[in-house]
């Protein structure tokens, strides 16, 4: 009995969401002793210079704001942000809180590290391809230009 091989269709999607998996884990180890995971650094981090309207926020993040808002919760029952009024009193923002803070400061050095891994092993040239083609994919996809 033969051991069948391995499918390697063309599905980009697939590829891609193998891939981000794969970096997910690889982050996610790297940040454990912060008590965060991958995703909710990088909600902290886009969200730490000011408070921001969950929309753009999701936005920046690629993010569905309904997927956000359900993100959003633990960090808020952790202490790391709150929904504070915008200027118009029906506007929530989100704002890191100064414990939200101190797990971003003791979160970026474990990030660096599980980047610089990330670089080293791929290589400086081949990160800087895979950012330019990933950049060029996410602009062509968000104009709505799938051609």
């Amino acid at each position: 009995m033969t051991t069948p091989t391995p499918y390697t269709g063309t599905c980009t999607c697939f590829r891609l969401r193998k891939l981000s998996r794969l970096m997910s884990q690889r982050y996610d180890r790297e940040l454990a002793p912060a008590g965060v995971n991958i995703n909710q650094y990088s909600i902290l981090r886009r969200a730490s210079a000011r408070p921001r309207a969950i929309g753009d926020l999701s936005r920046e993040l690629g993010m569905d704001r309904t997927t956000l808002s359900r993100d959003l919760k633990p960090l808020a029952a952790a202490g790391w942000v709150e929904m504070v009024s915008g200027e118009d009193a029906r506007q929530r923002l989100v704002q890191i809180t100064a414990k939200g803070h101190r797990v971003i400061a003791k979160a970026q050095p474990l990030w660096r590290k599980a980047q610089d891994a990330i670089d080293a092993g791929l290589g400086k040239t081949h990160v800087e391809t895979l950012h330019a083609h990933l950049d060029r994919a996410m602009q062509q996809l968000d104009d709505g230009d799938d051609e």
